[in-house]
């Protein structure tokens, strides 16, 4: 590391020496370990072993001397979520370790959650957006077609039953950026949650259920069988992961709520979230398909009444993976006209109530924004020229709610959602009057891509009904209706699209004891603020959430820059009447209580104030 980075990190001397004025707060020495650890107090080796001076030690009033001890107690003394543990999978006569916690216990962690006990949601519920109950409102898991059905279908066999809907998602990731190192992390959250807590990480609405093998079988040179391998170790992996819920789903489990209440729970796998690459392997599908119909590749770009499609048959394709017991050719073949890969025993073969062609829901993130916005950027660019786009971005005008690209749009890389975000937030305003070649009229080209992007915005919806269901597919349908505009461009021929914290030894293993650590102190911290301020939780009540936009302005927490002078402000912000706004603004705030005076006379008094800078 070099001196620079060294001189960023905390030292265990600094982190004492203000660990020292926490504690003259009279806080108890339990925070003053949390607050070591939120300080990232692991960062260097040096820092581990570092024994703390007696004296300090004294003072502070400590159970420990140094990091060591700290993290001895922590793993100890603290109650927190089970713990990972290893096992062997063995796929074509090759062993692979995979980490992962026991999903029931994962489960029970999430359900007797006392900060989650006044949130959860037991029942499904229909909820309507009119008085006469003829327009659907969708907003929560429980208020879906799923968790209805689902609780009908389990209530004919298991009167009473609490269903407990489990969400999977996965998607393989960069963990540090030394020696090309990834993970394959596992993640559950629960739909007893309310979704506005489950995507707060903050919250600890979700658990890290597994890290998967990462191996890529480079040893394996036939492209084929390496690839048959992969999608079997993936399967064969989230199967042991996942295998306990068959029974549990069934059988029920005694699950006790935060405040003591115990339910008859059935944890049903209901969601499995991921980009397409990760719905193509968890459904078994090849690459270039639908994951959730069977409609031919060929007709991908066509719109939704004309082409030719059915939803998947979960039936026909448990009756080919029962073909394995025939022989390897048998069970290839009837897997091929099932239309998956022949995968032995996929992990959602033996689970029940699950469609896993159902269960798959598309990703906001990689389908829609790095998805379709990317593609519609590079047409666009092709349409009316990348020096256009980017000088009509840098002429906008500056508004609170609209990012100005400096720089233009067209030559940006590793573009995130936020900015993808940003884009769309102009991007049918810079196309309005653009000229297309050979005088070609825009209209075509506008309509598209308004299709488009009120799809988009339509589809990230927090909460639809039936009507706004109609809406997307008509938003959907405006697209395809003038889609041809690309190809008479030229610029396509059809739509068809297929699509740091270790030392780097070992890593899963201290990946996973840091984790289970933070949960641990997380959990504490919760458990002191509660005795030491008590649960002052409202009630809550489930309702659908607020559709109107909130036009508050949020100031940075940390600026970007410290101090800019009055004229950078006025002359590259863009400000161009702010003295007089600040003018303004001191008199206003100025006047005696329960003054009230006109605007005319506002301005006399901001005329009389001199700003000295």
């Amino acid at each position: 590391m070099s001196s620079s980075s060294q001189a960023m990190q905390p030292t265990m001397h600094s982190l004492m020496t203000r660990a020292q004025t926490i504690f003259t707060l009279h806080l108890p020495q339990s925070l003053i370990g949390i607050w070591l650890v939120g300080q990232n107090y692991e960062v260097q080796a040096q820092q581990r072993s570092q024994n703390l001076s007696r004296s300090r030690v004294e003072k502070l009033g400590l159970s420990f001397k140094n990091t060591r001890e700290l993290n001895k107690i922590i793993d100890n003394e603290l109650p927190g979520r089970p713990k990972f543990k290893c096992e062997q999978i063995v796929v074509a006569n090759e062993a692979f370790d995979v980490y992962f916690r026991d999903i029931i216990e994962c489960i029970k962690a999430l359900f007797s959650d006392p900060n989650f006990a006044d949130f959860l949601v037991f029942a499904p519920e229909r909820h309507y957006a009119d008085k006469d109950k003829t327009i659907r409102l969708y907003h929560e898991m429980h208020t879906g077609k799923w968790w209805w059905n689902s609780q009908k279908h389990l209530d004919r066999e298991r009167p009473g039953a609490t269903i407990i809907p489990v969400i999977i998602s996965s998607d393989k990731t960069q963990v540090t950026m030394f020696r090309n190192k990834s993970a394959y992390p596992v993640y559950m959250m629960i739909g007893n949650i309310p979704k506005d807590i489950r995507r707060k990480p903050s919250r600890h609405a979700h658990v890290l259920l597994a890290y998967l093998p990462t191996t890529c079988l480079d040893h394996v040179t036939n492209k084929a069988t390496r690839r048959r391998m992969l999608a079997n170790l993936y399967h064969a992996c989230v199967g042991r992961v996942l295998a306990p819920l068959a029974a549990a789903s069934i059988n029920s489990i005694n699950m006790q709520r935060g405040d003591g209440t115990v339910h008859r729970g059935h944890p049903l796998f209901a969601c499995f979230a991921g980009d397409y690459p990760e719905q193509v392997l968890a459904t078994g599908i090849k690459t270039t398909q639908c994951p959730k119909c069977d409609i031919p590749p060929d007709e991908l770009g066509l719109a939704t009444g004309i082409a030719n499609w059915q939803p998947r048959d979960l039936g026909a394709v448990l009756d080919a993976l029962c073909a394995l017991d025939e022989g390897g050719l048998a069970f290839v073949r009837a897997c091929a006209n099932a239309g998956i890969k022949p995968i032995v025993h996929p992990f959602w073969e033996g689970l029940p109530f699950i469609n896993i062609f159902e269960s798959v829901t598309p990703d906001v993130l990689h389908q829609l924004y790095q998805g379709l916005i990317k593609h519609l950027l590079a047409w666009l660019s092709d349409a009316c020229g990348s020096a256009e786009i980017d000088a009509r971005c840098r002429r906008l005008p500056p508004n609170h709610h609209i990012r100005i690209f400096t720089k233009g749009i067209t030559t940006l890389s590793r573009v995130s959602s936020t900015e993808h975000n940003q884009i769309c937030r102009f991007l049918l305003g810079i196309i309005i009057d653009t000229s297309l070649p050979h005088n070609m009229s825009s209209a075509r080209l506008l309509r598209a891509v308004h299709g488009l992007l009120d799809f988009l915005y339509l589809a990230q919806y927090p909460s639809h009904t039936s009507e706004t269901l109609v809406l997307l597919n008509e938003a959907l349908d405006l697209f395809h209706d003038n889609k041809d505009i690309f190809i008479d461009l030229g610029i396509r021929n059809s739509f068809n699209y297929a699509y740091r914290s270790t030392n780097h030894k070992n890593e899963f293993a201290q990946m996973t004891t840091w984790l289970e650590r933070r949960e641990k102190v997380f959990r504490h911290e919760k458990y002191i603020q509660w005795r030491l301020i008590g649960n002052t939780a409202r009630p809550h009540q489930p309702r659908p959430p607020e559709m109107t936009f909130c036009r508050t302005q949020t100031m940075t927490k940390h600026p970007t820059v410290k101090a800019v002078t009055t004229d950078k402000v006025v002359n590259e912000y863009g400000t161009t009447h702010f003295n007089e706004s600040l003018a303004r603004y001191v008199a206003k705030v100025t006047l005696p209580a329960n003054t009230t005076v006109t605007a005319r006379q506002l301005e006399d008094r901001a005329a009389d104030i001199h700003i000295p800078f």
